[in-house]
């Protein structure tokens, strides 16, 4: 048997859960917060790093914009996946570490709730060298 990931072993079981914390309550009013700051835009692409179950990144679908949603946790990916397919919307969800992020194209904004990619970083060198944007 091949161990899990400390991110797995960690995570693998709170994606059952987490939609019932009392920070993931507010997801609606979130994201009409960055819709209206955003100029309600269609057109802007949207990466969701630390994404979760996907609560954000399912809503904001649904609004119509282009989501990615990332985060290290395959076993959290499954639940934002189902959630997706149940809203009939295309976000695209990728295993992948907010500290090493690499896509093929950019995204017109990121975002990062509650905590999303934070809590995985080892030192708060690391939390700064996240939130630098290179140009």
């Amino acid at each position: 048997m091949t161990k899990k990931s400390w991110c797995e072993q960690l995570f693998g079981n709170y994606a059952q859960t987490y939609d019932k914390e009392i920070f993931t309550q507010g997801t609606s009013q979130e994201a009409g917060f960055i819709e209206k700051e955003i100029g309600y835009n269609k057109n802007f692409s949207i990466l969701n790093v630390g994404c979760r179950t996907g609560w954000h990144s399912v809503d904001l679908a649904k609004r119509g914009y282009k989501v990615t949603g990332v985060d290290l946790s395959e076993d959290q990916l499954k639940t934002p996946r189902r959630k997706a397919k149940a809203a009939n919307v295309n976000v695209g969800f990728l295993r992948m570490d907010a500290r090493k992020i690499n896509l093929p194209q950019k995204s017109d904004l990121a975002i990062m709730l509650c905590e999303g990619g934070f809590p995985l970083m080892e030192t708060d060198e690391a939390n700064f060298e996240m939130l630098v944007i290179s140009e």
